[in-house]
């Protein structure tokens, strides 16, 4: 009878529906990679989610750094090498290892490959049984689309490397992306084991003190592993963030402190959590990685010269003046503060009516005629200052590509399903929109999209927002020709109907 039993269920495996997946396994770890060479704010940490159910395995590494190679302090070679031990020690294929950086600026210890090592060692070493649950967060308070829409048909970003446009030329701001995607990972006791949450915003703010730090991940990620407890850790996951910046990223008024942002960050991550209902065991998981070749750019000579030429017509037009900046700045305080009598007190300007003279009025006619083309000079500046970063930007990539040659230029895509929680991949600073069409047009309710992913190509734009006559960082420090986003969006939609 007991045979008889035993083959009927072996008989009945094959014909096993999905909902019939084996018992989810997760395991976490984490090590510290802040350089210690270099004053620090708080810890820099490398984190390691491993995934294991049957014979499907996949590792997500977080790391408080600003990219994974290309820039920063993380090698070129890391993926690789970190790919390369855990297949020989662990056996986990490489191209099942996502390593997702937050873009903090923050300064990484040296020996950075063997600590992330080390990382997924602890977690492969405490894989148990798990329930995955899934859900979405809100945000809005602590991020803005840096890209301004100008009254010339171009565009401007907020940075710090240049002047922000003047307020008369800004006609309207880009999209931010609100959702904070979520993943909870439960003991089977109830009790959290990780927690990993997908959000996009440059952390660039940074602390008063101007030392290295995890910037608001970091705290975001505090408050929830405090918050939760039981030794949960918290896995952040960089988003479309390529044109996204913190709020007040220019303010000058008070010192910077991203700790703020990271406690309304985490404290939605858990408001979020709370609306999970519903945690499965046997939550299907899932990972898909391609090779995507994409377009180089090819308009940087085009570009450059277009800037070098706005440059010259824009220098054509500073005007001389008699004044400099020490007798501006009082000059320009008495016109704003009375534009009828600036030179003095209304009394004088009536007397010198009474006797039939224009002295005053003559001097302030002159003056204003200097204020006003010194103003000009100096929005000027500020325009020249610009083109001049980004024209820098350019050349450099100019360079870069010739000395490429004919090697192709290629992404990784990837893409990662827990239950109902999907995720796709890719290595440039993806802006926003190009986030907010994949989700749209995905067949997954819950899909969020994770740049700064299994390597560093820099920033990845729309086709608009690369073909800008107002040239912008995302725009000028690109390799990608424009018709990479159609290229990349159709490899996510292919890539997400496998999930």
């Amino acid at each position: 009878m007991k045979t008889a039993i035993a083959l009927l269920s072996l008989l009945c495996l094959p014909f096993c529906s999905p909902s019939c997946s084996a018992q989810l396994l997760a395991g976490t770890g984490r090590v510290e990679i802040s350089e210690k060479s270099v004053p620090q704010n708080d810890p820099l940490y490398v984190k390691a989610l491993v995934l294991k159910q049957g014979d499907e395995t996949v590792v997500l590494i977080t790391l408080d750094a600003v990219s994974i190679g290309g820039i920063g302090y993380v090698p070129d070679s890391w993926l690789s090498a970190v790919r390369t031990s855990l297949q020989q020690t662990l056996g986990i294929p490489p191209l099942r290892v996502f390593a997702n950086a937050s873009h903090c600026h923050g300064v990484v210890c040296r020996d950075v490959l063997e600590r992330t090592v080390e990382a997924v060692t602890a977690a492969w070493k405490s894989l148990q049984p798990v329930q995955a649950g899934s859900g979405v967060g809100q945000e809005v308070r602590i991020m803005e689309n840096r890209r301004l829409q100008l009254a010339d048909g171009s565009e401007a970003d907020v940075r710090r490397a240049y002047s922000m446009p003047w307020d008369d030329e800004v006609t309207g701001i880009g999209p931010v992306d609100p959702e904070i995607g979520l993943l909870q990972l439960n003991r089977l006791d109830g009790t959290p084991l990780a927690v990993v949450y997908n959000f996009a915003c440059h952390p660039i703010h940074g602390v008063p003190s101007g030392v290295s730090t995890a910037d608001f991940p970091g705290y975001a990620s505090a408050v929830i592993e405090e918050t939760l407890g039981h030794g949960v850790l918290a896995f952040f996951v960089q988003g479309c963030a390529g044109d996204i910046n913190p709020v007040t990223y220019k303010d000058v008024s008070t010192p910077h402190d991203c700790e703020p942002f990271g406690n309304m960050l985490g404290l939605n991550v858990l408001r979020g959590l709370r609306t999970i209902s519903t945690f499965s065991a046997d939550a299907p998981l899932r990972s898909r990685n391609r090779t995507l070749q994409l377009p180089r750019a090819a308009d940087y000579a085009d570009r450059i010269r277009a800037i070098e030429a706005e440059q010259l017509r824009m220098l054509a037009q500073l005007k001389g003046t008699n004044i400099n900046f020490r007798t501006f700045v009082p000059l320009y305080i008495q016109h704003s503060l009375n534009p009828e009598h600036p030179g003095y007190y209304s009394h004088r300007y009536m007397l010198d009516e009474r006797l039939g003279r224009t002295d005053m009025k003559q001097l302030d006619a002159e003056n204003r005629a200097s204020l006003n083309a010194y103003v000009e000079n100096i929005r000027t500046m500020e325009k020249l200052t610009k083109l001049q970063t980004n024209l820098n930007l350019l050349k450099m990539h100019q360079k870069r590509t010739e000395a490429a040659g004919d090697t192709p230029l290629l992404a990784e895509v990837g893409g990662l399903r827990v239950g109902d929680f999907v995720l796709a991949t890719f290595p440039g600073e993806v802006t926003v929109q190009i986030g907010l069409n994949i989700k749209q047009a995905s067949p997954h309710r819950l899909t969020f999209v994770a740049g700064y992913t299994n390597g560093y190509i820099w920033y990845t734009p729309t086709a608009q927002q690369r073909s800008n006559t107002g040239y912008a960082q995302e725009d000028c420090d690109s390799i990608v020709a424009p018709q990479w986003q159609q290229l990349f969006e159709d490899a996510v939609a292919e890539l997400l109907k496998e999930l």
